[in-house]
């Protein structure tokens, strides 16, 4: 019974595989690193929340 789910996985997998390189993606580590730079580097949105500064405990 295992057997029928392990090749469901593996399908599964397959079609994952086959969708991403439908999308143009690759495997190239220095291609992720480079677009992995851009979104870390970029700045954070205008409207972006900032988080309010902690309170000190009264003594």
């Amino acid at each position: 019974m295992s057997d029928g789910k392990k090749t469901a996985l593996t399908d599964q997998g397959r079609a994952f595989i086959e969708a991403a390189r439908e999308l143009g993606t690759d495997e190239d580590e220095e291609r992720f690193d480079a677009a992995l730079k851009k979104v870390a580097s970029a700045p954070p949105p205008k409207d972006a929340v900032k988080p309010k500064p902690k309170k000190k405990p009264a003594e």
